[in-house]
């Protein structure tokens, strides 16, 4: 059975602390039958001031997020797709936010850098900066795997369809969609996104949020879901810690991709330039 999990998490300050919990959650997800785990964006920290990602921040390939990673892979024998850790960026003042995915031996097989940085000013006086900090990525990823091709997003990048359809293009079946939506930008539009996404490509949407709130102050969305190809959400959670289960029936995607041919049917088509 293709079960995959969703991970819904309220992640704070101390790294240690988040990790007990993620790990807790994986194994929740992996007693239930899951193959494929999705962890939200700062699962192991959601900072109370930006730059205290600098901290934390370590080189691909090396580090102890990208080794509890991999542990919790090995031990369980599943795949997961890790949120969003800091890595080493060019810029030393900045942090890449990245979303790493390793196979269930514990092997890291893709890597994408979220390409759309939070950089807003919201009406209740909410701001958020992320290009202070962070340095984006201008690659899209979609990885091969037992369940699926299976394509990478983060958070604010769900509000960019093209980046969507560019994986499409590339053959996803699957989104994987880490967030930490805010709870008023979360409220307005976080279902009617990755309903969307699953709708207009006939895809599923796996979308791990941060739900809950957090030391810093902010409140994060939550409602982290599972929605299959037609737009149905087969699970979700609406707050606080927890794990989000579906299956994913690719015979059904097919199905429906054969009986509604919308994806053949597009008349505008762009190049691929990211």
């Amino acid at each position: 059975m293709n079960l995959a999990a969703a991970i819904q998490m309220a992640s704070g300050p101390n790294m240690g602390a988040n990790l007990i919990e993620a790990s807790r959650l994986i194994a929740s997800a992996a007693s239930s039958g899951a193959g494929l785990v999705v962890l939200p964006e700062n699962f192991a920290l959601m900072p109370i001031h930006e730059p205290d990602r600098l901290e934390i921040a370590e080189p691909h390939g090396d580090g102890p997020l990208q080794n509890f990673l991999a542990a919790r892979a090995r031990e369980h024998g599943l795949w997961i797709v890790g949120g969003t850790i800091p890595l080493t960026a060019s810029d030393k003042r900045k942090v890449c936010p990245a979303c790493l995915v390793f196979d269930d031996k514990g092997e890291n097989v893709a890597r994408y850098d979220k390409m759309h940085l939070f950089d807003v000013n919201l009406e209740n006086g909410e701001e958020y900066h992320e290009s202070v900090t962070q340095e984006p990525g201008d690659k899209t990823v979609v990885v091969d795997t037992p369940f699926g091709k299976l394509g990478l997003a983060v958070c604010y990048d769900l509000r960019f369809p093209e980046l969507f359809r560019c994986m499409l293009d590339e053959g996803a079946e699957i989104f994987a969609v880490p967030s930490a939506f805010t709870e008023i930008t979360g409220k307005a539009h976080w279902e009617v996104l990755v309903r969307a996404r699953a709708i207009e490509n006939l895809a599923y949407v796996i979308a791990a949020d941060q739900g809950g709130y957090h030391v810093s102050g902010r409140e994060t969305h939550g409602d982290s879901m599972i929605v299959g190809p037609w737009g149905q959400v087969h699970d979700r959670l609406a707050r606080g810690s927890g794990v989000v289960l579906s299956e994913l029936d690719l015979k059904r995607m097919a199905s429906i991709r054969s009986s509604l041919p919308s994806i053949q049917h597009r008349r505008i088509r762009f190049e691929n330039s990211v």
